[in-house]
């Protein structure tokens, strides 16, 4: 009997015959925190009886959900954080590096990893093939120190995506729209496992997005094969030595398959203030929007920076409406530099933030007044996410927010486009 990805990885790492619905002790290959969880992590594994770390080179700290630090308070948990990474010789990536799950993935996550991190969008490294999922702060820190952890091996939902995106539809409409059709909690402890032909071709920088918002319907992980487009895309990064082969079997079981044609799927938004609650864009068309954030561990990449720059290119944002746009990590900065998409973007009435997740969190750059709607490319939108609860937090793709910015209210980009 064949086995999915989630058992494959598993059975490698745990050094058994695992199968869904076991429990296995299995070797982790990246630990990793950041600024909000890291302190608490840190504590946790210094009150332990082991006092070094299991594999400091595959350890790694990130200072990116407050950055630069807008407090005091903060500002000292960051000085414990290098403080711990100095002591221990593990990897920190400092303020301005970017958000942690973008620079785990052009960095550090293998194909056939096991990756956990004090950060629930952990599981955007399943892009690449790895069993990559987010812990509690005490499960990490046993995990820094004896590098391993246990797991329940999830049973497997197939997501069968097959044609073609039609124009200014992409991955985040995908994942807004499965996210809708089976819930916030329709694959809680499941592994989404992504397949079909609009698989097959779809770029990582899409992969990215889609594995990220798994942990939005409940999966314990989101996965794709580890196949051509990641090996270019690691060969990009000067990292095609990392790169191995990872498919399901063809007579592996699922739990169930869910079939989207992608050709059918329309430019997505999710209201407030569920994530799964979702509609066309075209249905919002009387919503005026305050603020438009592009960015984040979602849609902060460089082929986002690309999107927006061409649709406001030569063009003015709506008055009235503030564009917050943040690169999702110093290298796609840089790039997007070079490229002229930050010009285009500033010169259209656009405010550029350093690399981390800025007003994503809500501790500071881009906190909401109140009953203000901000249209976003972020993952989430529950009530009190970008500091105020008071605040209106609407969620889609880059091309939407993107084409918002331009006429003052949620807009469907084949109005415009």
């Amino acid at each position: 009997m064949g086995k999915t990805i989630s058992e494959k990885i598993l059975s490698n790492k745990s050094g058994i015959d695992a199968r869904a619905g076991d429990i296995v002790i299995s070797a982790v290959d990246l630990v990793f925190v950041q600024d909000t969880t890291g302190p608490l992590t840190i504590r946790q594994f210094k009150s332990g009886k082991k006092q070094t770390l299991a594999s400091p080179a595959r350890t790694a700290l990130f200072i990116d959900h407050a950055s630069p630090s807008p407090s005091r308070q903060l500002s000292n948990d960051h000085i414990f954080i290098r403080e711990f990474a100095a002591e221990t010789g593990c990897l920190l990536f400092d303020a301005g590096c970017g958000v942690c799950h973008q620079i785990v993935a052009e960095k550090l996550a293998r194909p056939g990893d096991v990756i956990v991190g004090a950060d629930s969008h952990t599981v955007t490294a399943g892009a690449m093939g790895a069993f990559a999922t987010g812990m509690g702060s005490s499960d990490v820190a046993v995990a820094m120190s004896l590098g391993k952890t246990w797991f329940r091996v999830p049973e497997t939902i197939r997501i069968e995506v097959t044609g073609k995106f039609s124009k200014c539809v992409g991955a985040k409409d995908l994942i807004l729209y499965l996210i809708g059709l089976i819930g916030a909690d329709g694959a809680t402890y499941k592994a989404l496992e992504f397949t079909g032909n609009a698989v097959d071709s779809m770029p990582m920088w899409q992969r990215l997005t889609i594995s990220n918002m798994a942990i939005e319907a409940g999966a314990k992980v989101g996965l794709f094969p580890s196949d051509r487009i990641t090996r270019e895309y690691l060969k990009k990064l000067g990292r095609g030595n990392d790169y191995k082969p990872i498919f399901t079997d063809p007579d592996a079981i699922y739990e169930r398959t869910v079939n989207v044609k992608a050709d059918k799927l329309e430019p997505m938004v999710a209201r407030p203030h569920t994530v799964d609650n979702t509609t066309i864009a075209k249905s919002l068309c009387d919503i005026k929007v305050d603020q438009v954030f592009i960015g984040t561990c979602t849609n902060g990449r460089l082929e986002d920076m690309a999107e927006a720059s061409s649709i406001l290119k030569n063009k003015k944002i709506r008055a009235g409406v503030r564009l917050i746009v943040c690169p999702a990590s110093r290298k796609i900065y840089s790039e997007a530099i070079n490229a002229g998409y930050i010009q285009n973007i500033v010169e259209a009435g656009g405010i550029i933030l350093p690399p981390g997740c800025a007003g994503c969190l809500g501790l500071h750059q881009g906190v909401l007044g109140d009953k203000e709607v901000c249209l976003s490319t972020a993952n989430r939108n529950f009530k009190g996410r970008m500091g105020n609860p008071e605040g209106l937090i609407y969620l889609a793709s880059t091309a939407t927010a993107a084409t918002s910015a331009l006429t003052g209210r949620i807009t469907d980009p084949r109005e415009v486009l």
